[in-house]
């Protein structure tokens, strides 16, 4: 099992390096290995940067990175969200997190603009974290008892609140001008074309810090996974266990999703096709996932960027495009269709 891991772990580092790197290459603007270097050289050693580089350096890399980053987090998330409910159909914006943010920033669309001056580049991105963090509140709030977390009550009012705030979206986008109508709609469908390095630097953050959060759990969840009764005779504090989980998956997803909009389809898909991968027990399942879902994000933002260049596609079409038809091959391959 050890060098099972191990190598798996190894074609995932191999990969996410050729993923960057391959994603790095295409896009309206090809650019070669050599001038990626040149960049590199020159923004260390602070030379001038020709046309190509810029374009590397201030919107390809970072942008890669954060597609990188964003697909870590959200399969994370759904890994985590999945474990936990033990349900295989949850994602990490079941509870309401996805479209609270999405409500967020269509209240800043709609009503906010005279305070981006306030909140300069974070003013869109602040209210998207606080609409997710609003929900997620609200969807704990009304679901937790005297006895602890009723995970039914809060998988009902996440689908409740969903639909609350989908319909609150719905109004501000009628109400609105044609021009943050289309705003609210881009931006409820996902994009990475606001990549820049200060939010590559915050998702990165988040990424590294909620994985240093979850590894302490990896081995509880997968006790957790044998059922709850199971799991408390094995010595697992089962409430603390559920409140620390949400609070790194809201937290994370949060973080993730006021910046790049709502993304279907990576956190429900990418822990399902790596338990076909390596199972459930994997060691090194944290890391993997993480990888797993970055890979399939740059990919799938690879192809939003070049499939009708120089035109753009959103994200999430792209990723619902491209995750439908997965998703119901792995249905088809677990005997559930």
């Amino acid at each position: 099992m050890a060098i099972n891991s191990r190598f798996i772990l190894l074609l995932f580092v191999l990969g996410s390096i050729f993923t960057l790197f391959f994603s790095a290459i295409f896009g309206s603007v090809s650019i070669d290995f050599s001038s990626m270097a040149q960049a590199i050289s020159k923004t260390i050693f602070h030379g001038e940067l020709n046309l190509q580089e810029r374009i590397f350096m201030e919107l390809r890399l970072p942008r890669v990175l954060l597609a990188f980053a964003t697909g870590s987090i959200l399969s994370l998330g759904g890994s985590m969200m999945q474990s936990l409910f033990r349900n295989p159909i949850v994602e990490p914006g079941l509870i309401g997190t996805s479209s609270g943010a999405a409500f967020g920033a269509a209240v800043f669309i709609v009503f906010g603009s005279s305070l981006n001056e306030w909140f300069s580049a974070f003013a869109l991105p602040t209210f998207a974290f606080l609409g997710a963090l609003f929900a997620s509140v609200l969807v704990f709030s009304f679901s937790y008892q005297k006895t602890g977390m009723n995970v039914l009550g809060i998988l009902l009012m996440g689908v409740a609140l969903n639909a609350l705030f989908l319909s609150g979206i719905g109004f501000l986008s009628y109400i609105s001008r044609d021009p943050q109508a289309r705003s609210i709609t881009f931006w409820s469908l996902g994009s990475l074309s606001g990549a820049n390095w200060q939010n590559t630097w915050v998702i990165w953050t988040v990424l590294i810090l909620s994985i240093l959060g979850m590894i302490p759990l990896n081995k509880q969840l997968q006790l957790f996974a044998l059922g709850e009764e199971n799991a408390r005779y094995l010595g697992v504090n089962v409430s603390r266990l559920r409140i620390q989980a949400m609070l790194i998956n809201v937290l994370m997803v949060s973080v993730a999703t006021s910046f790049v909009g709502v993304i279907s389809f990576v956190g429900l898909i990418i822990p399902h096709i790596y338990r076909l991968i390596a199972g459930s027990t994997d060691r090194f399942r944290t890391f993997n996932t993480a990888m797993l879902g970055g890979i399939f994000l740059c990919f799938t933002d690879l192809i939003a960027r070049v499939l009708f260049a120089p035109a753009e596609l959103p994200l999430g079409v792209v990723t619902s495009l491209v995750g439908v038809p997965i998703f119901i091959i792995l249905l088809k391959r677990t005997n559930v269709l």
